[in-house]
């Protein structure tokens, strides 16, 4: 049982909805926990192939951290794994993972949004990273999935100011891969996603792996980690299925081996 997620399993989709709305979808401890445990529950169930995050009701994905926890916090309090371990769980997830927001995305839900493969906004969606407001820095992760996501400068700017951006001017950044009418944002979420599962399930885990590994080492020893992932792949089934269903032209039927 979960105190503050929803979860709900549909064609293929795990769908992981963080039920705070009362405090706009605010992470506390237990709702951490709690996304720890069912990233875990989806990455052993077959029948998900795509994890995808969001918030109950149309306002906030996720405002953050809760404030009243963290001013009660200590200075080696902010040691422990916490935020960042749930986040980089997320991250290293074998399944592919999509950032539905909904709404507001800020401080630690921001980060929640950066550490999924793929985020998709609605149009009246802000994210931001507000915490030098509050004397802190960005603490799950943001100080540096945004820099490597939308580049030094930008991320930079958005930190230092706590500017918060809409939508459009996050895909326009890259921060989120498109932006789309709120009542269009379910129907996104699933087309995405049902272009994921039409893919190899094997390929997908080992792209996610390359992509990265790779990114923070230098560029030869990262063609050399795709080389050996590829090398993974030719020795599969899925490969042998994915290869003859192209040329039967038909769908391919993947097993996952």
């Amino acid at each position: 049982m979960y105190e503050n997620l929803k979860l709900e399993i549909s064609k293929g989709l795990g769908w992981i909805k963080i039920n705070r709305p009362e405090v706009r979808n605010a992470l506390n401890a237990v709702t951490l926990s709690e996304m720890e445990k069912a990233i875990d529950e989806f990455e052993s169930h077959d029948e998900v192939k795509v994890i995808v995050i969001t918030g109950e009701g149309e306002k906030s994905f996720a405002a953050g951290a809760d404030i009243k926890q963290l001013r009660d916090r200590q200075m080696l309090e902010a040691l422990v794994p916490g935020m960042q371990a749930t986040y980089k769980k997320i991250e290293n997830c074998s399944k592919a993972t999509i950032a539905a927001i909904n709404g507001f995305a800020l401080g630690g839900g921001c980060e929640l949004a950066l550490s999924c493969d793929i985020r998709i906004a609605a149009n009246h969606a802000k994210l931001g990273l507000p915490e030098l407001k509050l004397g802190i820095i960005p603490g799950g992760g943001g100080t540096q999935r945004l820099s490597r996501i939308v580049g030094k400068g930008k991320a930079m700017e958005m930190v230092l100011t706590g500017k918060m951006v809409d939508s459009k001017e996050a895909e326009r950044i890259g921060l989120v891969s498109q932006s789309v009418d709120g009542s269009e944002l379910k129907a996104v979420v699933k087309e995405v996603a049902g272009s994921i599962m039409s893919k190899g399930p094997v390929a997908i885990k080992l792209a996610k792996m390359v992509v990265n590994r790779g990114y923070d080492v230098d560029i030869d020893t990262a063609l050399m980690m795709e080389k050996m992932a590829q090398a993974l792949a030719f020795g599969t089934e899925d490969k042998q299925e994915g290869t003859q269903a192209f040329l039967d032209k038909r769908k391919a039927i993947f097993q996952n081996k």
